[in-house]
């Protein structure tokens, strides 16, 4: 695999496309039995790229379960990290991100050096980002897990801070992250602010119901749209092309 393969590949996808489509997939016993046909429904819906991570791990299946979407998957294949244990070698790439938004050293650096040496040894393409869980109304597994106290989703000011301290550090994405069922997406407000000030590409994920809410983040600023909870509730059989439909907005 060429070098930056797949962050090109994002890059050429938010130019042709106007912003990138992408579907979060937990691969937790939970989620078992629809696996195979949110991955499939995903090849034929307009989904650019595949997460796939949570934050926890129930069961032992959690690799063997990424080897499954990953062949099946026809797109690129992206660890969401949750953790070290989840590395394995099924990913095309993944986000080798820094909570930026916390002050626990530990997912600052800590899980980042452990696992540093292991996708070394991998192989995996790394596309340095920069994570800032903004408070979406509900507390989610990040926070818990991780210690995070959100940013209050009224302080663009403390977001455009942080997105700045990240593109400074030579970060390639920003992730503007509200939490896994937030009751409130990431603003427009916030979008605009950011993008207002950074360079690079911005993610934007969390409490993203509607595709109208996504075309109103891609309007602001948001170069990649992700969604996964509304997805795993409904089954994605139509939604995923709705969003998709909504994110591009150059097709």
């Amino acid at each position: 695999m060429k070098k930056n393969e797949i962050y090109r590949y994002l890059l050429d996808v938010r130019d042709q496309k106007g912003a990138g489509y992408i579907v979060l997939i937990d691969p937790d016993r939970k989620n078992d039995n629809s696996l195979d046909a949110r991955v499939e429904t995903a090849n034929h819906a307009g989904v650019d790229a595949l997460f796939v991570g949570g934050s926890l791990m129930m069961d032992g299946k959690y690799h063997q379960r990424v080897a499954r979407i990953k062949a099946l998957a026809e797109m690129p294949v992206i660890f969401f990290p949750g953790g070290v244990n989840q590395l394995n070698e099924h990913y095309d790439a993944m986000l080798f991100m820094s909570v930026l938004s916390g002050r626990n050293p530990h997912y600052l650096i800590g899980e980042q050096a452990i696992a540093a040496p292991i996708v070394h040894d991998l192989g995996i393409e790394t596309i340095p980002t920069g994570y800032l869980l903004i408070d979406g109304g509900a507390r989610s597994t990040v926070e818990f897990m991780s210690g995070t106290r959100p940013i209050p989703m009224n302080r663009p000011d403390i977001v455009v801070a942080h997105s700045l301290a990240a593109q400074y550090f030579g970060m390639k994405m920003i992730y503007l992250e509200a939490g896994s069922g937030a009751k409130t997406p990431v603003t427009t407000a916030i979008i605009e602010a950011v993008n207002d000030k950074v360079d690079v590409p911005i993610i934007v994920g969390g409490g993203l119901r509607e595709p109208a809410q996504a075309k109103e983040r891609v309007e602001a600023g948001a170069d990649f749209i992700v969604t996964g909870t509304i997805i795993e509730e409904t089954g994605g059989s139509g939604l995923m092309s709705a969003f998709a439909e909504a994110v591009h907005s150059k097709e």
